[in-house]
């Protein structure tokens, strides 16, 4: 399928789901800060697209276990994991799922009145079990990500454990704020007094709220040298940051794909998120060994762009 007709069916899907999302919104049962009771129906069944070589999708579907393709992280982690975050992740039905063919949902849930601060806010944090495990490629996720006051849902990658954080590295391809409305893009290699040592940019996407958004992040880096290669991050086609792989990190094939709903924390300000359920809802997630747009030709004329920035430091 050419990729214009395969965007154009992309499209078509985000506004069927956007369509369903407002409908159910306009319910006094359903508050504006929170998903409908259950995800829309897949409007990606084929979203991957034809002739070119998926090497990775993971198993998304009612019959199969989380556990197959994630290791779902436990707990509060040190600190609330670092940043003094209020959830607990568990690896319970009501916190990740799949309700349907193809779909993953990571829920985080408030109750501020539970017994228990285990009880109280619960969420899920999933590490992929497959590494990207190639020189080069394409990662692409649609994902719908919640919006609002106190929740910060991430889609992102880190080295296979053991680790050291940051120096190894830190991609952050998908991640909102408070209900900010706004991606912020993400390259950690440093402390974060070493301001240098950062890449970040901010995408406004003004619907994210109301309709699967669509994440690529392409890399190159032959031989998986260090200090070498190149990375692009692409939101619904459009390349928006670039960014050379700094020295010291590990390479780009040792990289998995996290995803997780943290809630509260030094991110969120302080604010914390009304009670209720929280849905990241994924449609779709592979890797393939070339870009969708244009292949690698598209990837070095985009490379080549100045009209692409390189993000800025801290």
């Amino acid at each position: 399928m050419p990729w214009k007709d395969h965007l154009k069916q992309l499209k078509d899907g985000f506004n069927a789901i956007k369509s369903e999302i407002q409908g159910s919104s306009d319910s006094p049962q359903a508050p504006a800060h929170q998903p409908p009771p259950n995800p829309p129906p897949n409007h990606f069944p084929n979203l991957a697209p034809q002739g070119q070589n998926i090497y990775w999708r993971p198993n998304h579907a009612p019959h199969a276990a989380v556990t197959a393709e994630w290791d779902a992280k436990l707990g509060n982690g040190p600190d609330g994991w670092g940043n003094q975050e209020l959830q607990h992740y568990t690896d319970q039905p009501q916190n990740v799922f799949f309700p349907q063919e193809n779909i993953l949902v990571l829920r985080a849930i408030a109750q501020s009145q539970a017994p228990t601060p285990e009880q109280r806010y619960t969420s899920a944090r999933l590490v992929s079990r497959q590494p990207l495990s190639r020189d080069r490629g394409c990662l692409v996720a649609v994902i719908q990500s919640p919006c609002a006051q106190g929740i910060w849902p991430a889609f992102w990658l880190l080295p296979q454990e053991p680790f050291a954080w940051p120096t190894d590295g830190e991609i952050d391809i998908a991640e909102t704020w408070n209900g900010d409305c706004e991606n912020h893009s993400c390259l950690h290699w440093g402390q974060h007094h070493e301001p240098e040592k950062h890449r970040v940019l901010g995408t406004r996407i003004q619907d994210m709220a109301y309709r699967p958004v669509r994440y690529d992040l392409v890399w190159d880096q032959p031989g998986g040298q260090a200090g070498q290669g190149r990375l692009m991050w692409f939101i619904d086609g459009r390349p928006i940051m670039k960014a050379a792989i700094p020295e010291g990190t590990r390479p780009m094939r040792d990289m998995t794909v996290l995803l997780n709903v943290a809630m509260g924390g030094n991110v969120c300000g302080g604010q914390t998120p009304a009670d209720g359920a929280y849905d990241m809802v994924v449609h779709a997630m592979y890797a393939v060994d070339e870009p969708e747009y244009g292949g690698w030709g598209g990837f070095e004329h985009a490379w080549h762009n100045s009209g692409v920035p390189e993000g800025r430091g801290y």
